[in-house]
């Protein structure tokens, strides 16, 4: 099968659906307790149980992704370009703006190859059998999963895909964004003639068919796309918040969605711990460090803390030439910090925990801006602001209520980073100098930074969306990388987008070349997508962090 024939619904399902049902197992309630079946399932004798099993396929895969695609499109590219972590591999050259197109590929494919026909496959069969309920949560889950495809390259293949051309068109994205909301208000409606059903029941990874959670999921999501267009559309990103925040959004932890895991569904970030292919950024060091933020140990382990060397928590400057990213670095023994216990295989004694998809302490930061910005939020932009922070910390840490609140009102900044970890001194200041108590004094940018770096810090485990608004706002400011392999490319800048794959211009020539005119600009890294629209002279200015 060509990479062009995976695009297309009609040529794949049956296989597709085989190789789920391999690897998941057989009909159960719980996708926990799946099995490794007999018989294989194929499109013929598909049933309302193994329905469920499809929709959390889809769910899981088109989150995460195959272990390749997971490490190819956000460790090896969101991670790093939103400064959450740095690599320590010789041959991780996208930490130095050098686009690898291989990579681009394998993870782009992973997508369109599987969990794009799995969610396309439970769409068109909950309608075609008059199920209302299961078939607008199918037509919602596009929106997290589609964002996330348009944020990295633009324009993507969304409303013709699986339309079985050889030939598939792209949309450009401020279409794909209307889509959204569109495919929102469809969904919201629909759900809330079924309050009463449980759609999917304990096939449903994230709410086990909660309907009313659904709801809020979707109104949270749907403010995460109106602060997203902020700068391209304000006016539709106005209405979409405030229309978000009246409906209902998530407005706690027990109501944010994560996804289950088991060891059939694992959290990524257990899949790749064990190598110590990433570790703490200088930008985390700073922040966290600074902050004395409670979170560092629940992120972090101590630099040599598991193969002996210096202890304590150093992180390291992005774009780290090939000759620094020394053996002694990769195994810890430098003192480089890689992340904690929790995040080893389970066999190495990890937890295994859920993967947030949106949580109540993001929401909170996104009315938080929204009122900055003027908006009915339901609250000021500091009170939303700290209560952002107690949802944050409370998720992450087991803190007391009077610790959460020492911390809110900190006025500790950040802090310079020892980069003497790698034998060579950057001389690196503190990132910032912004506290966390909110500025009520600070003018508008200061006050966005600290809600968006607080946001970062939350996000540690959803780098996408830190690179997303690492792009949109600027914040948090991060460091100029140490050096560019790409001489059109400063040092101070930050990456815009992923470079669409090889395959499309072989396989989808008049696709992917018509989706390059709807991007307006080059198919390069440095040409900013439809809502990356902020003023480059409102953003920080890096070049006091230039390594000369």
């Amino acid at each position: 099968m060509n990479t062009r024939k995976r695009y297309h619904i009609k040529a794949v399902k049956i296989s597709l659906l085989s190789v789920f049902i391999l690897c998941f197992g057989s009909c159960t309630k719980d996708f926990d307790e799946l099995n490794t079946p007999k018989n294989l399932i194929t499109e013929k004798n598909i049933s309302l149980a193994t329905l469920g099993q499809s929709f959390a396929y889809a769910q899981y895969y088109g989150f995460i992704g195959d272990q390749g695609g997971w490490e190819l499109m956000h460790e090896l590219h969101a991670s790093i370009y939103a400064q959450v972590f740095a690599t320590t591999s010789a041959g991780f050259n996208t930490d130095q703006f050098q686009e690898v197109a291989s990579w681009v590929q394998a993870g782009f494919n992973s997508f369109y190859s599987e969990p794009a026909v799995m969610t396309n496959f439970v769409m068109k069969f909950t309608e075609e059998h008059n199920m209302p309920t299961e078939n607008a949560l199918a037509k919602l889950w596009q929106v997290p999963i589609w964002g996330r495809m348009t944020d990295f390259f633009g324009p993507v293949m969304f409303s013709q895909f699986g339309n079985g051309k050889t030939s598939v068109e792209y949309d450009k994205q401020e279409d794909v964004y209307h889509s959204f909301f569109q495919i929102l208000d469809e969904s919201i409606a629909v759900l809330k003639q079924h309050t009463s059903e449980t759609p999917f029941g304990k096939n449903d990874l994230i709410y086990e068919g909660n309907v009313n959670k659904w709801i809020a999921f979707a109104n949270s999501l749907r403010l995460r796309l109106a602060l997203r267009i902020v700068y391209a559309d304000p006016v539709l990103a106005k209405q979409q918040a405030e229309k978000a925040v009246a409906d209902g959004v998530i407005l706690d932890n027990s109501g944010g969605a994560n996804m289950k895991t088991s060891i059939n569904s694992l959290n990524y970030l257990t899949r790749w711990t064990y190598i110590n292919p990433f570790c703490m950024s200088a930008t985390s060091e700073s922040l966290l460090l600074g902050f004395e933020d409670p979170r560092l140990t629940v992120f972090w382990n101590e630099g040599g803390g598991r193969l002996g060397g210096n202890k304590g928590y150093h992180g390291v400057r992005n774009g780290l030439p090939v000759f620094l990213k020394t053996s002694e670095l990769r195994s810890g023994a430098a003192g480089c910090s890689f992340p904690s216990k929790k995040f080893l295989p389970i066999a190495d004694g990890g937890e295994n925990p859920p993967i947030p998809i949106i949580t109540a302490s993001e929401v909170y930061f996104l009315r938080a801006e929204g009122a900055l910005r003027g908006w009915n939020m339901g609250g000021t932009a500091k009170e939303l602001y700290n209560e952002g922070i107690r949802q944050s910390l409370k998720y992450w840490t087991g803190l007391s209520d009077s610790e959460i609140e020492d911390y809110v009102t900190s006025t500790k900044q950040p802090a310079p980073v020892a980069d003497g970890i790698v034998g060579k001194d950057f001389n690196t200041p503190p990132v910032s100098d912004i506290t966390v108590a909110y500025d009520e004094g600070g003018n508008f940018e200061r006050q966005l930074e600290q809600i968006i770096t607080q946001k970062w810090i939350d996000l540690f485990m959803s780098p996408w969306e830190c690179w997303a608004e690492r792009r949109r706002t600027g914040y948090p400011r991060g460091y100029a990388i140490i050096e560019s392999l790409d001489p059109d490319i400063p040092v101070t800048s930050i990456i815009r987008r992923m470079v669409f794959p090889p395959s499309e211009y072989t396989n989808n020539k008049q696709g992917v070349e018509n989706a390059v005119n709807l991007l307006g600009g080059p198919d390069k890294t440095m040409t900013r997508v439809w809502w990356d629209k902020k003023p480059l002279s409102d953003y920080p200015d890096l070049s006091s962090t230039i390594v000369h």
